[in-house]
């Protein structure tokens, strides 16, 4: 009877942990308390790098504009994460690296459709024996 409660209990407990949620954190997820310690109009890049850490990204076109993107996700089982906490984070520096403005930028997504249409392309679609056997006979003569 032992044998049957320490299998079942053992069979209870890896089902039961199988399930658990999994939280992932990808980024840098800036807190507040990093954001207040950034005084605009005083501090410059490098004391941004020390009080929030590297940013995530650069702005492409612009060096003087950096992000910081962090999100939290969790992941019952086989489906697919769930975001639970997002933050995009703007910091834009003068030229002479000195903040000018810090800003939370709205992280609304929009779900784009996916198109299961296909984009010609011209040619001819062979198959594999039709690639194997195509060259037999297409030999050039020697000279």
């Amino acid at each position: 009877m032992t044998r049957m409660a320490l299998l079942f209990f053992s069979l209870s407990t890896l089902i039961t942990s199988a399930c658990a949620p999994t939280l992932a954190t990808r980024g840098n997820l800036i807190e507040d308390e990093q954001i207040t310690k950034v005084k605009i109009g005083f501090h410059t890049r490098s004391d941004v790098m020390r009080a929030m850490g590297s940013p995530t990204t650069t702005a492409p076109f612009d060096d003087h504009v950096w992000y910081y993107i962090g999100q939290e996700t969790t992941k019952k089982g086989i489906l697919d994460p769930e975001v639970v906490n997002e933050r995009i984070v703007m910091v834009t520096f003068d030229d002479a690296g000195v903040v000018q403005k810090i800003e939370d930028i709205d992280a609304e997504r929009m779900d784009v459709a996916l198109s299961r249409e296909r984009t010609q392309t011209h040619g001819n679609d062979y198959t594999v024996m039709q690639q194997l056997l195509g060259n037999l006979g297409r030999f050039n003569t020697q000279k």
